[in-house]
Protein backbone atom coordinates (compact mmCIF):
# COMPACT_ATOMS: atom_id res chain seq x y z
CA UNK A 1 0.00 0.00 0.00
CA UNK A 2 2.92 2.35 0.69
CA UNK A 3 4.20 3.25 -2.77
CA UNK A 4 5.09 6.12 -5.06
CA UNK A 5 2.33 8.55 -5.95
CA UNK A 6 0.06 7.90 -8.91
CA UNK A 7 -1.02 10.63 -11.32
CA UNK A 8 -4.08 10.39 -13.56
CA UNK A 9 -5.07 13.02 -16.11
CA UNK A 10 -2.52 15.41 -14.64
CA UNK A 11 -3.77 15.04 -11.06
CA UNK A 12 -2.16 13.23 -8.15
CA UNK A 13 -4.26 10.55 -6.52
CA UNK A 14 -4.71 9.71 -2.85
CA UNK A 15 -3.50 6.33 -1.59
CA UNK A 16 -7.14 5.29 -1.09
CA UNK A 17 -10.38 6.62 -2.60
CA UNK A 18 -11.04 10.02 -1.02
CA UNK A 19 -13.88 12.51 -1.14
CA UNK A 20 -12.88 16.17 -1.29
CA UNK A 21 -15.56 18.86 -1.19
CA UNK A 22 -16.18 21.09 -4.20
CA UNK A 23 -18.01 24.39 -4.68
CA UNK A 24 -21.32 22.75 -3.78
CA UNK A 25 -20.00 22.23 -0.25
CA UNK A 26 -20.83 25.87 0.49
CA UNK A 27 -24.55 25.05 0.41
CA UNK A 28 -24.06 22.44 3.14
CA UNK A 29 -21.77 24.65 5.18
CA UNK A 30 -23.67 27.92 5.11
CA UNK A 31 -26.55 26.79 7.39
CA UNK A 32 -24.03 25.24 9.79
CA UNK A 33 -22.03 28.47 9.98
CA UNK A 34 -25.16 30.54 10.52
CA UNK A 35 -26.31 28.33 13.41
CA UNK A 36 -22.87 27.83 14.90
CA UNK A 37 -22.32 29.22 18.42
CA UNK A 38 -18.90 27.69 19.13
CA UNK A 39 -16.02 29.90 20.29
CA UNK A 40 -14.07 29.36 17.09
CA UNK A 41 -11.78 32.34 17.77
CA UNK A 42 -10.53 33.06 21.32
CA UNK A 43 -12.57 35.85 22.90
CA UNK A 44 -9.54 37.01 24.87
CA UNK A 45 -6.08 37.60 23.37
CA UNK A 46 -3.75 34.64 23.82
CA UNK A 47 -0.24 34.96 25.16
CA UNK A 48 1.95 36.83 24.91
CA UNK A 49 4.20 33.98 23.79
CA UNK A 50 7.85 34.71 23.13
CA UNK A 51 10.68 32.48 21.97
CA UNK A 52 14.02 33.21 23.60
CA UNK A 53 16.38 32.72 20.65
CA UNK A 54 19.36 32.51 23.03
CA UNK A 55 18.26 28.95 23.80
CA UNK A 56 19.50 27.87 20.38
CA UNK A 57 23.07 28.70 21.34
CA UNK A 58 23.16 25.35 23.13
CA UNK A 59 22.13 21.97 21.76
CA UNK A 60 19.41 19.97 23.51
CA UNK A 61 20.79 17.49 26.04
CA UNK A 62 18.53 14.73 24.76
CA UNK A 63 19.33 15.46 21.12
CA UNK A 64 15.65 16.10 20.38
CA UNK A 65 13.92 19.45 20.89
CA UNK A 66 10.87 21.10 19.33
CA UNK A 67 9.76 24.71 19.20
CA UNK A 68 6.09 24.67 18.23
CA UNK A 69 5.00 28.01 16.78
CA UNK A 70 1.33 27.03 16.55
CA UNK A 71 -0.67 25.03 14.00
CA UNK A 72 1.86 22.94 12.04
CA UNK A 73 4.82 25.34 12.08
CA UNK A 74 7.76 24.24 14.19
CA UNK A 75 11.52 24.06 14.50
CA UNK A 76 12.71 20.49 14.99
CA UNK A 77 16.20 19.95 16.36
CA UNK A 78 17.21 16.34 15.89
CA UNK A 79 20.71 15.10 16.69
CA UNK A 80 22.38 18.38 15.79
CA UNK A 81 20.31 19.13 12.67
CA UNK A 82 17.74 21.94 12.56
CA UNK A 83 14.66 21.44 10.37
CA UNK A 84 12.09 24.24 10.01
CA UNK A 85 8.73 22.63 9.23
CA UNK A 86 5.83 24.26 7.34
CA UNK A 87 6.72 27.81 8.44
CA UNK A 88 3.82 30.28 8.34
CA UNK A 89 4.53 33.69 9.88
CA UNK A 90 1.91 35.34 7.65
CA UNK A 91 -0.93 37.10 9.47
CA UNK A 92 -3.55 35.14 7.54
CA UNK A 93 -3.69 31.63 6.10
CA UNK A 94 -5.19 33.00 2.91
CA UNK A 95 -4.33 34.41 -0.52
CA UNK A 96 -5.03 38.00 0.59
CA UNK A 97 -3.87 40.25 3.43
CA UNK A 98 -7.32 41.56 4.30
CA UNK A 99 -9.60 38.51 4.55
CA UNK A 100 -9.24 34.89 5.57
CA UNK A 101 -8.31 32.96 8.73
CA UNK A 102 -6.27 35.27 10.97
CA UNK A 103 -3.68 34.21 13.54
CA UNK A 104 -4.88 33.90 17.15
CA UNK A 105 -1.54 35.27 18.37
CA UNK A 106 1.50 36.95 16.78
CA UNK A 107 4.59 34.96 15.80
CA UNK A 108 6.55 34.03 18.91
CA UNK A 109 9.89 34.60 17.21
CA UNK A 110 10.74 37.34 14.69
CA UNK A 111 12.03 35.76 11.52
CA UNK A 112 15.27 37.70 11.78
CA UNK A 113 15.99 35.92 15.09
CA UNK A 114 15.75 32.41 13.67
CA UNK A 115 18.97 30.43 14.18
CA UNK A 116 20.93 28.82 11.35
CA UNK A 117 18.66 26.30 9.64
CA UNK A 118 19.88 23.15 7.90
CA UNK A 119 16.65 22.41 6.05
CA UNK A 120 13.15 23.76 5.47
CA UNK A 121 10.47 21.12 5.01
CA UNK A 122 7.23 22.06 3.20
CA UNK A 123 4.63 19.29 3.23
CA UNK A 124 2.21 20.74 0.66
CA UNK A 125 1.05 24.01 -0.87
CA UNK A 126 -1.96 25.00 1.26
CA UNK A 127 -1.84 28.50 2.76
CA UNK A 128 -1.70 27.28 6.35
CA UNK A 129 1.48 25.32 5.54
CA UNK A 130 3.15 27.51 2.94
CA UNK A 131 3.02 31.24 3.59
CA UNK A 132 4.14 33.35 0.66
CA UNK A 133 5.43 36.31 2.69
CA UNK A 134 7.23 33.95 5.07
CA UNK A 135 9.01 32.12 2.26
CA UNK A 136 9.93 35.37 0.55
CA UNK A 137 11.63 36.63 3.71
CA UNK A 138 13.29 33.32 4.61
CA UNK A 139 14.75 32.98 1.13
CA UNK A 140 16.77 36.19 1.66
CA UNK A 141 18.06 35.48 5.15
CA UNK A 142 21.66 34.68 6.03
CA UNK A 143 20.51 32.07 8.57
CA UNK A 144 19.12 30.06 5.66
CA UNK A 145 21.83 30.81 3.12
CA UNK A 146 22.89 27.15 3.01
CA UNK A 147 19.57 25.52 3.84
CA UNK A 148 18.16 22.68 1.80
CA UNK A 149 14.50 23.09 0.90
CA UNK A 150 12.59 19.80 0.87
CA UNK A 151 9.05 19.58 -0.46
CA UNK A 152 6.57 17.46 -2.41
CA UNK A 153 6.42 17.01 -6.18
CA UNK A 154 5.42 20.18 -7.98
CA UNK A 155 5.68 22.53 -4.99
CA UNK A 156 9.23 23.54 -5.89
CA UNK A 157 7.97 25.91 -8.58
CA UNK A 158 6.05 27.90 -5.98
CA UNK A 159 9.11 28.08 -3.75
CA UNK A 160 11.15 29.29 -6.70
CA UNK A 161 8.52 31.91 -7.53
CA UNK A 162 8.74 33.10 -3.92
CA UNK A 163 12.51 33.57 -4.11
CA UNK A 164 14.12 30.25 -3.12
CA UNK A 165 17.12 29.36 -5.28
CA UNK A 166 16.08 26.49 -7.54
CA UNK A 167 19.32 24.56 -6.98
CA UNK A 168 18.54 24.33 -3.26
CA UNK A 169 15.09 22.75 -3.74
CA UNK A 170 14.52 18.99 -3.65
CA UNK A 171 11.11 17.60 -4.52
CA UNK A 172 10.23 14.16 -3.20
CA UNK A 173 7.78 11.55 -4.38
CA UNK A 174 6.27 9.23 -1.78
CA UNK A 175 8.87 6.67 -0.54
CA UNK A 176 11.82 8.81 -1.72
CA UNK A 177 14.53 9.86 0.74
CA UNK A 178 16.99 12.75 0.80
CA UNK A 179 20.00 13.20 3.09
CA UNK A 180 20.49 16.44 5.02
CA UNK A 181 23.54 18.07 6.57
CA UNK A 182 26.06 15.80 4.95
CA UNK A 183 24.23 12.63 5.92
CA UNK A 184 23.58 13.58 9.56
CA UNK A 185 19.83 13.35 8.95
CA UNK A 186 17.47 11.87 6.37
CA UNK A 187 13.95 12.83 5.31
CA UNK A 188 11.61 10.30 3.71
CA UNK A 189 8.35 11.30 2.04
CA UNK A 190 5.36 9.04 2.69
CA UNK A 191 1.72 9.03 1.60
CA UNK A 192 -0.96 11.11 3.30
CA UNK A 193 -4.68 11.29 2.57
CA UNK A 194 -5.27 14.89 1.65
CA UNK A 195 -5.14 17.14 -1.41
CA UNK A 196 -3.36 20.22 -2.74
CA UNK A 197 -4.00 23.49 -4.51
CA UNK A 198 -4.10 27.18 -3.65
CA UNK A 199 -7.42 27.70 -5.44
CA UNK A 200 -10.42 25.65 -6.55
CA UNK A 201 -8.89 25.43 -10.02
CA UNK A 202 -5.51 23.79 -9.40
CA UNK A 203 -6.31 21.05 -6.94
CA UNK A 204 -4.24 17.84 -7.03
CA UNK A 205 -1.65 19.32 -9.43
CA UNK A 206 1.08 19.15 -6.78
CA UNK A 207 1.70 16.40 -4.25
CA UNK A 208 1.08 16.34 -0.49
CA UNK A 209 2.91 14.09 1.96
CA UNK A 210 3.81 13.03 5.47
CA UNK A 211 7.45 12.56 6.44
CA UNK A 212 9.88 10.56 8.53
CA UNK A 213 12.78 12.66 9.81
CA UNK A 214 15.63 10.49 11.02
CA UNK A 215 18.77 11.63 12.82
CA UNK A 216 21.64 9.52 14.07
CA UNK A 217 19.75 8.60 17.27
CA UNK A 218 16.17 9.78 16.93
CA UNK A 219 13.32 9.28 14.49
CA UNK A 220 10.25 11.52 14.13
CA UNK A 221 7.04 11.04 12.16
CA UNK A 222 5.44 14.24 10.88
CA UNK A 223 1.92 13.41 9.74
CA UNK A 224 1.24 16.84 8.21
CA UNK A 225 -2.35 17.00 6.90
CA UNK A 226 -4.19 13.73 6.47
CA UNK A 227 -7.44 11.99 7.00
CA UNK A 228 -7.29 8.59 8.64
CA UNK A 229 -6.51 5.74 6.28
CA UNK A 230 -5.37 2.14 6.44
CA UNK A 231 -1.70 2.91 5.74
CA UNK A 232 -0.71 4.05 9.24
CA UNK A 233 -0.08 0.53 10.47
CA UNK A 234 2.29 -0.15 7.57
CA UNK A 235 4.07 3.16 8.10
CA UNK A 236 4.69 2.27 11.72
CA UNK A 237 5.88 -1.23 10.89
CA UNK A 238 8.16 -0.26 7.98
CA UNK A 239 9.51 3.11 9.11
CA UNK A 240 9.24 3.07 12.91
CA UNK A 241 9.80 2.98 15.74
CA UNK A 242 9.51 6.71 16.39
CA UNK A 243 10.51 8.85 19.33
CA UNK A 244 7.87 11.44 18.48
CA UNK A 245 4.73 11.26 16.35
CA UNK A 246 3.12 14.52 15.22
CA UNK A 247 -0.50 14.17 14.14
CA UNK A 248 -3.11 16.75 13.19
CA UNK A 249 -6.14 17.19 15.43
CA UNK A 250 -7.74 20.44 14.25
CA UNK A 251 -9.83 21.75 11.34
CA UNK A 252 -11.97 18.61 11.32
CA UNK A 253 -15.61 18.01 10.49
CA UNK A 254 -17.71 15.03 9.44
CA UNK A 255 -18.15 16.64 6.01
CA UNK A 256 -14.43 16.43 5.29
CA UNK A 257 -13.30 13.56 7.50
CA UNK A 258 -11.56 11.94 4.51
CA UNK A 259 -8.91 14.68 4.50
CA UNK A 260 -8.68 15.79 8.17
CA UNK A 261 -8.69 13.13 10.86
CA UNK A 262 -9.41 15.21 13.97
CA UNK A 263 -8.59 14.05 17.50
CA UNK A 264 -10.41 10.71 17.25
CA UNK A 265 -8.76 9.87 13.94
CA UNK A 266 -5.39 10.92 15.35
CA UNK A 267 -5.90 8.58 18.29
CA UNK A 268 -6.70 5.73 15.92
CA UNK A 269 -3.69 6.53 13.72
CA UNK A 270 -1.40 6.75 16.75
CA UNK A 271 -2.60 3.34 17.92
CA UNK A 272 -1.94 1.82 14.50
CA UNK A 273 1.48 3.46 14.26
CA UNK A 274 2.35 1.52 17.40
CA UNK A 275 1.13 3.61 20.32
CA UNK A 276 3.58 4.61 23.07
CA UNK A 277 5.71 1.51 22.49
CA UNK A 278 6.55 2.17 18.83
CA UNK A 279 5.21 5.64 18.00
CA UNK A 280 6.81 7.37 21.00
CA UNK A 281 5.22 10.52 22.37
CA UNK A 282 2.13 11.86 20.61
CA UNK A 283 2.33 15.54 19.67
CA UNK A 284 -0.93 17.19 18.58
CA UNK A 285 -0.46 19.66 15.71
CA UNK A 286 -2.66 21.62 13.28
CA UNK A 287 -4.60 23.43 16.00
CA UNK A 288 -4.50 26.50 18.22
CA UNK A 289 -3.63 29.21 15.67
CA UNK A 290 -6.23 29.50 12.88
CA UNK A 291 -10.00 29.13 12.63
CA UNK A 292 -10.37 26.61 9.83
CA UNK A 293 -13.52 24.71 10.79
CA UNK A 294 -16.77 24.88 12.78
CA UNK A 295 -15.55 23.50 16.09
CA UNK A 296 -14.49 25.55 19.10
CA UNK A 297 -10.82 26.40 19.05
CA UNK A 298 -10.13 24.40 22.23
CA UNK A 299 -12.21 21.39 21.24
CA UNK A 300 -9.48 19.38 19.45
CA UNK A 301 -7.04 19.40 22.36
CA UNK A 302 -9.76 18.82 24.96
CA UNK A 303 -11.05 15.79 23.09
CA UNK A 304 -7.56 14.36 22.61
CA UNK A 305 -6.81 14.87 26.30
CA UNK A 306 -9.88 12.83 27.21
CA UNK A 307 -8.69 9.98 25.04
CA UNK A 308 -5.10 10.19 26.29
CA UNK A 309 -6.24 10.03 29.92
CA UNK A 310 -8.46 7.03 29.20
CA UNK A 311 -5.63 5.16 27.52
CA UNK A 312 -2.80 6.38 29.71
CA UNK A 313 -0.91 7.95 26.80
CA UNK A 314 1.82 10.49 27.46
CA UNK A 315 1.47 13.63 25.33
CA UNK A 316 3.99 16.15 24.11
CA UNK A 317 2.03 19.41 23.97
CA UNK A 318 4.35 22.34 24.76
CA UNK A 319 3.51 26.01 25.05
CA UNK A 320 3.70 27.90 21.75
CA UNK A 321 7.16 29.27 21.07
CA UNK A 322 8.90 27.50 23.95
CA UNK A 323 11.90 25.37 22.86
CA UNK A 324 11.14 22.10 24.64
CA UNK A 325 13.08 18.86 24.99
CA UNK A 326 10.97 15.93 23.87
CA UNK A 327 9.67 14.32 27.02
CA UNK A 328 6.19 14.04 28.50
CA UNK A 329 4.97 17.65 28.52
CA UNK A 330 1.45 19.02 28.76
CA UNK A 331 1.17 22.79 28.92
CA UNK A 332 -2.15 24.33 29.96
CA UNK A 333 -1.56 27.48 27.89
CA UNK A 334 -4.88 27.06 26.10
CA UNK A 335 -6.99 26.96 29.30
CA UNK A 336 -8.07 30.60 29.18
CA UNK A 337 -10.99 31.90 31.21
CA UNK A 338 -13.09 34.90 30.33
CA UNK A 339 -10.98 37.02 32.70
CA UNK A 340 -7.84 36.05 30.77
CA UNK A 341 -6.44 33.79 33.50
CA UNK A 342 -5.64 30.11 33.17
CA UNK A 343 -8.40 27.84 34.39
Amino acid sequence: MISAAVKQDGKFQNPVPTRVGDFSMIFKLLPLYLRNREERVPRKPLGPFRTDSRVYASTPESGLRVTWFGHSSMLLEVDGVRVLIDPVWDERAAPTHWVGPKRFFPPTLPLDEIPTIDAVLISHDHYDHLGKATIQQLSKMQALAKSQWITSLGVGKLLGDFGVAVERITELDWTQTVDLAGGACAVTSLPARHFSGRSLFNRFETLWASFVIEGKRHRVYYGADSGWWEGFEEIGARYGPFDLTMLEIGAFNELWKDIHMGPDGAAQAYTELGGPERAGLLMPIHWGLFDLALHGWRQPIERLLETAREKGWPLFAPEPGLPTEVTTVLSDWWRIQEDGRLR
